[in-house]
């Protein structure tokens, strides 16, 4: 589950609403289709989550300065993420045109398993899911990231037994302090 929290910083990073000429183009940019939009994450954000106290998360509030250093080859961008001074992980993201899709690739910093997901990028939603099993019952996460602007996301985690009902483990909003 860590490891998607480091998505859900990055993505506050991105997208869309802005009413001046230059922001106009970066609503643009942000509705294409493609790995491109992903660039939206790139810069320097202050993160605040607030975890609430359920079975999976306890009680807790953090802030962060959070700073996506990314690049682009090809078809691929990649962002290292380094929260507070301290490199954590590097993203790699791919998109499939076939079908829309993108994944992302989690490479941790220090060692330890790469992990891949799919996410869906709806409008200004953005929604990172996964799921666990333990004893024979599924739980699903989600990270849903949603653009208020090209500087602003606000996100929340949340969990499922059904995909239907979901509860909230944690809400936070970031703010872009610096691009890249």
């Amino acid at each position: 589950m860590r490891r998607f929290l480091c998505l859900c910083a990055l993505g506050a990073l991105t997208l869309l609403c802005r009413p001046t000429a230059g922001q106009a183009s970066s609503q643009a940019k942000a509705a294409e289709p493609g790995v491109d939009v992903i660039w939206n994450y790139a810069g320097t954000w202050n993160t605040e989550i607030n975890h609430l106290d359920t079975p999976y998360s306890k009680a807790s509030k953090e802030a962060h300065k959070l700073e996506n250093d990314c690049w682009k080859s090809g078809a691929y961008v990649a962002c290292r993420q380094i929260v507070d001074g301290d490199p954590k992980i590097l993203l790699v993201f791919t998109y499939n045109d076939k079908d829309r899709s993108f994944t992302s690739y989690q490479i941790p910093a220090h060692g330890g398993d790469a992990h891949s997901g799919k996410f869906q990028i709806d409008g200004n939603a953005w929604i990172f899911p996964w799921e666990s099993t333990e004893g024979g019952k599924t739980t699903y996460f989600r990270v849903v990231n949603v653009w208020s602007s090209p500087t602003t996301i606000e996100f929340r985690q949340e969990y499922s037994g059904d995909q239907k009902t979901w509860t909230q483990m944690a809400t936070g909003h970031e703010v872009k302090i610096a691009e890249k």
